[in-house]
C-alpha cells in the first residue's frame, strides 16, 4: 500500500540564518523552490522533516522540542523520507525531486544539546529537494510519492 501523508506545517526564511517565520501557504517556482525563502535555485530548494522522525528525535532527547528550531521549510505526516534520493514528493499540486539528505550541522547543537546526534541516523534530519513545477502548496494538502 502507498504511503499517504498530509503537510502539517510550513516555514520560510526570508534571509540565511533569519527566523524561521510560519506560514499558511507558499507559492513555489519550478528550479527555483519556495517564492520568498532564502533558500532558491540549487539543489536545497525545498526542506522536508517528517513528524515521525521529529518525534523519535525528541523521544531520544527526553523532552519536546519545536520543530521549527530544524529549519525546515516543510513538516510532513505520514511519509517515510529515508533512501529516497531521486524520487518525487506529490505535496498538493507541488512535485519535489528528492536531491539528498539533509545532514545535521552544528547549528542544532546551539539550539538544543544533543540535537545534532539525535538527527543524525537515518535521514532524521529531512530530506531536500528542488521544485518541479510551478503550483501553491498549504498546510493540510496531502502528501504522497508519486
Amino acid at each position: 500500500m502507498e504511503e499517504k501523508g498530509s503537510l502539517q506545517n510550513l516555514w520560510v526564511k526570508t534571509a540565511k540564518g533569519s527566523p524561521m517565520n510560519t506560514v499558511e501557504s507558499v507559492s513555489i517556482k519550478a528550479r527555483k523552490g519556495i517564492v520568498g525563502n532564502a533558500d532558491q535555485r540549487g539543489r536545497r530548494q525545498i526542506t522536508i522533516l517528517s513528524v515521525q522522525d521529529w518525534l523519535e528525535v525528541e523521544s531520544i532527547l527526553g523532552h519536546t522540542l519545536d520543530p521549527k528550531i530544524r529549519r525546515a521549510n516543510l513538516f510532513i505526516d505520514g511519509i517515510g523520507l529515508p533512501n529516497t534520493k531521486g524520487r518525487t514528493l506529490q505535496v498538493g499540486t507541488a512535485r519535489i525531486k528528492i536531491r539528498g539528505e539533509t545532514t545535521p550541522c552544528r547549528w542544532m547543537d546551539a539550539a538544543d544539546d544533543g540535537l545534532k546526534a539525535a538527527l543524525s541516523p537515518d535521514w532524521r534530519g529531512g530530506a531536500y529537494g528542488v521544485a518541479l513545477n510551478d503550483a501553491t502548496i498549504t498546510v493540510g494538502d496531502s502528501v504522497y510519492w508519486t
